[in-house]
């Protein structure tokens, strides 16, 4: 195919502005679907991403468009999430392309993850093509929507594409427009092999699937390649694209997206952002990778039978393939045997991971508290990171602990602006600046990240009727005042519920899980101690009462001294077990834990 009939292009948008029903739409309008297989969120083939009505990964579709011109173009359309925990594949997505649709909604207008995708696809150099969609709800503000893509994001009023992609309108032209807006891929066939690995799926019939974008060259079966980071070599097996379901190819050429296979089975012997060569002719240059992200939230993740642990390490090892931004290493709890302690990019990152280990690796999980990464600055000015609250040392061991502090971005109309920077104080953020955009406020603070992960987005949406939206990114660290929170459980530490808090959060927290565990231990024989420590003191206790068993039913009338001995007995019987009874903590206490 000549390269200059080919294009490459993503679509990138806030949450819900509707990325994945346009995709359906430009599948629908060339064909590359007939209307009786289609069905919604066609691209979207994970059963959680269609309960959720969000995009999770990152899914590349090859298209045929006859355009007005009278030639037939090959358009390779990447559809990405839009929800900040899975801006990494937004970021993988861009790199394998030359042009991206930003995607903004109507009625909503410019929120702040627009802002953030927008910067992102301006670093990778890509041409921009703005869509307004939705356009067919009922009393919709155009000019208002227009206005604010004008003066917050520069766009030209006449490159806009006004679309529908629920009811097909404005189709052809925003074909027309991406083919003559958005540049062909660059590179030479001529040249030696050299092609991006931008996503990995693992396939228990062909093994790993890498899927590439060839910068420079062509591909065939039986070509013998050289992975460049790992330095290891393979032969390929079988060579092919989506469209949208996969079909095999003879060959794929400089400029095209595809997938390939090459008998590559072992997790750990090919990574996202790999460079693949030819073994023969290779090239001199690898390509620049994907920045290493950092994760923002930590737990331990552990089967709940200990014979399940080496099918969660293969688990955990498959879906890191294709999720670069997962973290994980080995670790032991005295509560729950051998697991891991993973990082992730944030709650919902870490929800979906759980969801996926339990539905397709049929594990039962349990995952203890998370938090997020503290630096400590020891005695003798050694810094460590903290991201297990076991391995907290002695206070007297620790000159300074400092905390992560995000940038929020907070868009909100303006009527919502006092109630949200209320908000943001209640968090202990920093106010920093807010300016005015068209009609709306930008706010934005400095906030510790353990303030921001768990509710704050929610709180957001709540308190601005669900226009506010938010965008953050690491700042840095500051000195603050933590402390190891710690739940006995009959004077036992139960290290699933440690975690690092704010000195000042300390007592409301540690209330709040005795409070929630008292509810949900079930009654033993014994009476349950339930306590919150912290700093060497008990800031919040509670008990479960014992089950009482009626020892003295079957005596009726006789000698009072008979019942007494009974009584002596069931109170010595329940001391005993006190001191060798051990506590079953159900599973849904740890959950309820993670939403304190």
């Amino acid at each position: 195919m000549d390269q200059k009939y080919i294009r490459n292009f993503s679509i990138i948008a806030h949450i819900d502005h509707g990325k994945s029903t346009l995709a359906d739409r430009l599948l629908l309008f060339t064909g590359a679907i007939d209307e009786r297989k289609f069905h919604d969120q066609l691209l979207d083939d994970m059963d959680l991403e269609r309960e959720r009505g969000i995009t999770i990964k990152a899914s590349a579709v090859r298209l045929q468009y006859q355009a007005n011109d009278g030639h037939e173009y090959i358009v390779n359309l990447i559809d990405t999430p839009g929800h900040v925990d899975f801006s990494y594949e937004v970021e993988k997505s861009l790199r394998a392309c030359e042009g991206a649709l930003l995607v903004v909604d109507a009625s909503q207008g410019v929120e702040s993850q627009t802002v953030a995708n927008y910067y992102l696809a301006i670093d990778n150099n890509l041409e921009m093509v703005p869509v307004i969609n939705k356009i067919d709800i009922a009393n919709v503000d155009l000019d208002h929507a227009k206005l604010e893509m004008m003066d917050i994001l520069g766009f030209d009023e006449r490159d806009m594409q006004m679309v529908s992609a629920k009811e097909g309108i404005g189709i052809k032209e925003l074909f027309e427009r991406i083919v003559k807006v958005i540049p062909p891929p660059g590179g030479s066939p001529e040249e030696p092999l050299q092609a991006l690995v931008f996503d990995l799926e693992y396939n228990i019939y062909k093994g790993i699937i890498v899927y590439i974008r060839i910068m420079n060259g062509k591909l065939k079966p039986a070509t013998r390649i050289k992975m460049m980071h790992t330095n290891k070599e393979y032969t390929v097996e079988e060579i092919g694209v989506f469209r949208p379901e996969a079909v095999k190819v003879k060959e794929i050429s400089c400029g095209e997206v595809g997938y390939i296979t090459c008998n590559l089975h072992d997790p750990r012997e090919v990574r996202v952002g790999d460079t693949v060569t030819e073994s023969d002719r290779p090239t001199s240059q690898p390509l620049a990778g994907y920045r290493q992200l950092n994760p923002m939230v930590f737990c331990g993740v552990y089967p709940v039978n200990a014979k399940d642990f080496m099918a969660l390490r293969e688990g955990i090892d498959k879906l890191r393939l294709s999720d670069p931004s997962l973290s994980y290493e080995p670790e032991t709890s005295e509560s729950f045997g051998h697991g891991f302690r993973c990082g992730f990019l944030g709650l919902l990152h870490m929800e979906i991971i759980q969801e996926r280990l339990q539905r397709e690796y049929d594990l039962n999980l349990i995952l203890t508290t998370p938090n997020v990464k503290y630096q400590l600055v020891k005695r003798g000015g050694e810094i460590m990171e903290l991201e297990n609250p076991s391995a907290l040392p002695e206070r007297s061991e620790i000159d300074e602990v400092r905390e992560p502090y995000l940038e929020v971005s907070i868009m909100t109309p303006v009527t919502h602006m006092d109630q949200v920077m209320e908000m943001a104080k209640k968090k202990r953020g920093v106010y920093v600046k807010s300016e005015y955009v068209s009609d709306r406020m930008r706010i934005i603070y400095d906030i510790p990240l353990s303030e921001v992960i768990v509710d704050f987005n929610d709180q957001i949406k709540s308190a601005t009727r669900g226009y506010g939206s938010i965008d953050y990114k690491f700042k840095h660290y500051l000195p603050a005042q933590i402390s190891k929170l710690d739940i006995l459980i009959n004077d036992k530490i139960c290290d699933a519920f440690s975690c690092l808090v704010h000195r000042e959060r300390a007592y409301e927290k540690g209330l709040a899980l005795v409070t929630k565990l008292k509810e949900l231990i079930p009654q033993q024989l014994f009476e349950v101690k339930i306590q919150a420590t912290c700093d060497g003191r008990i800031i919040s206790s509670a008990r479960v009462r014992s089950a009482g068993k009626n020892v003295t039913a079957k005596c009726y009338g006789g000698d009072i001294s008979r019942k007494r001995k009974l009584w002596e007995k069931q109170k010595e019987g329940k001391k005993k077990l006190k001191q060798i009874g051990n506590v079953e903590v159900p599973q849904e206490a740890f959950l309820a834990a993670l939403k304190i």
